[in-house]
């Protein structure tokens, strides 16, 4: 089973736990979630597209993240999902930790912060595996193309994360 820590208004672990989408959260608690972007020296970054069998945002896209589980500090949260999703181990990259921001969802026991950041990696696409259970595909795109699936709609948190797209 997983769990995730819980954490209160100042971003500090309160000691207590809760199942992974349990939604048991309080107003005023927290569980933390990280977003890992990754941008090649050329400036394209790599986005993953959501399988179509997600209950939420099917067929969107977006960019390497999740929870980060119980007793993981953010940073190694953020370097696990990269690494599970997408194959590439950002351990030593340039980069890191851009900023954070947080979400309140009164009455739906699912309050969240999320620590956004960024890694300078040079990879071939041959060495992207992606997480079948988690995309359907990647690719490869500037600001401006992730920009445009935002505007069609479909580029997840973009309006929250796209400093982290600023080069």
């Amino acid at each position: 089973m997983e769990l995730w820590d819980i954490y209160d208004s100042n971003k500090q672990r309160t000691g207590r736990t809760m199942k992974r989408n349990d939604w048991c959260l309080k107003d005023g608690e927290y569980h933390l979630t990280v977003l890992g972007v990754i941008v090649r020296p050329d400036g394209k970054f790599l986005i993953t597209q959501r399988v179509m069998s997600k209950s939420w945002a099917p067929g969107w896209w977006e960019v390497s993240g999740g929870a980060a589980m119980a007793g993981e500090d953010s940073a190694d949260a953020v370097k696990r999902e990269i690494l599970e999703e997408t194959g590439l181990d950002v351990t030593g990259c340039e980069g890191g930790y851009l900023f954070s921001y947080q979400r309140e969802n009164p009455g739906e026991g699912d309050n969240y912060f999320v620590d956004i950041y960024r890694f300078v990696m040079d990879f071939d696409e041959s060495d992207v595996k992606i997480q079948q259970e988690e995309a359907a595909g990647y690719r490869l795109a500037t600001a401006e193309e992730i920009k445009e699936l935002a505007a069609q709609g479909i580029f997840l948190h973009y309006d929250s994360i796209k400093k982290a797209f600023e080069l």
